[in-house]
Parts: C-alpha cells; sequence; structure tokens
C-alpha cells in the first residue's frame, strides 16, 4: 500500500500516476512519464487539472527547460536505495531552476534517506510499506533527528559546522 509522507505525517495523495499506454482521467491531478509528456504536450497543457511529470534515475529536470513551470509536482524515481542521482535532481529543481512546487520522491525509498531527502528539498516522499500511519510518522521524527550537525550546506536542515564556527563569537 502506497502512502505519502508530507512534512511528517501521512496524508492522503490526490495524484493519479498514469502509464505510458494507460487512459487519462477525464479530471484529477495527474503524473505523467518524460516520454508520455514529450509525446502528448499539447494535450496534456490543455488540462485544467493538476499536471505532474516522472523523471527517471537519468532524467534530469534541467532536460524539460521552459516546460518546467507547467508542472505542479515533479515525482524522481529511486530505482534502488544506492542510486542517488535523484538527490542531485531535486538540489537543482529547488536551487538553481527555482521550481516552487512539489518535489515528490519515489520508488526504493527507505527510512535511511528521510533526513538526506528532506535536506535536498523533497516535499514529498511516496512510501511502500506494510506498516501504521504512526509508525511511518515516527520513523520520520526519528530520522530527522539522528544527527544534529551537519557537514554539507542543504536546502533545509541545520546550518553547517562550518558556518556555526564562524558565526561564533572569538
Amino acid at each position: 500500500m502506497t502512502r505519502l509522507l508530507k512534512d511528517g505525517k501521512v496524508t492522503p495523495d490526490d495524484w493519479t500516476h498514469v502509464g505510458d499506454d494507460d487512459a487519462l482521467p477525464d479530471d484529477g491531478p495527474v503524473i505523467v512519464s518524460l516520454t508520455r509528456w514529450q509525446a502528448e504536450k499539447d494535450s496534456l497543457a490543455g488540462r485544467n487539472s493538476g499536471l505532474g511529470i516522472r523523471l527517471a534515475a537519468g532524467e534530469s529536470p534541467a532536460d524539460l527547460g521552459d516546460d518546467l513551470a507547467r508542472f505542479q509536482v515533479v515525482a524522481l524515481e529511486f530505482p534502488k536505495f544506492a542510486d542517488g542521482r535523484a538527490y542531485s535532481y531535486a538540489r537543482l529543481l529547488k536551487d538553481r531552476l527555482a521550481f516552487d512546487g512539489e518535489v515528490r520522491a519515489v520508488g526504493d525509498v527507505l527510512r535511511d534517506q528521510y533526513r538526506a531527502m528532506y535536506r535536498c528539498g523533497f516535499d514529498t516522499l511516496e512510501i511502500d510499506r506494510n506498516v501504521s500511519d504512526a509508525e511511518l510518522e515516527a520513523a520520520w521524527t526519528e530520522a530527522l533527528g539522528d544527527f544534529r550537525h551537519a557537514y554539507q550546506a542543504a536546502e533545509r536542515g541545520p546550518q553547517t559546522i562550518l558556518r556555526r564556527r564562524h558565526a561564533a563569537p572569538a
């Protein structure tokens, strides 16, 4: 059962992932692949409900160019936990491309990755685990509290140790 974790809370997911060969629902927000977007850009751009795009691990959001503004959600795939390209893409979306929509992690999303995903700019995580909502929310809280300090700058989270050291009185 797939659930959406946003701001540490399990929330309903109003978005529908639509496969490349699946019929589009008449209404309601949809998330389509880059392949489908490129093939059906004109008809998809005319939808009145929300539009999102799902990027595979090797598909960079920078390749969307001016089309990025058309999407409310960018879902970045984690095909396996060891593939970290989506972390870089989340930072790219938030920092360089100034994307203000939802950045969503989909695929092989593990508890050990929650803190890093949060720090890189992911807004929501699609979780496919057979645990209760309370357990998911507790795991989120624990994951964000695993470490008090950070060495690397990020979209969110604690200030780096170096910046804290420079800001400290002499």
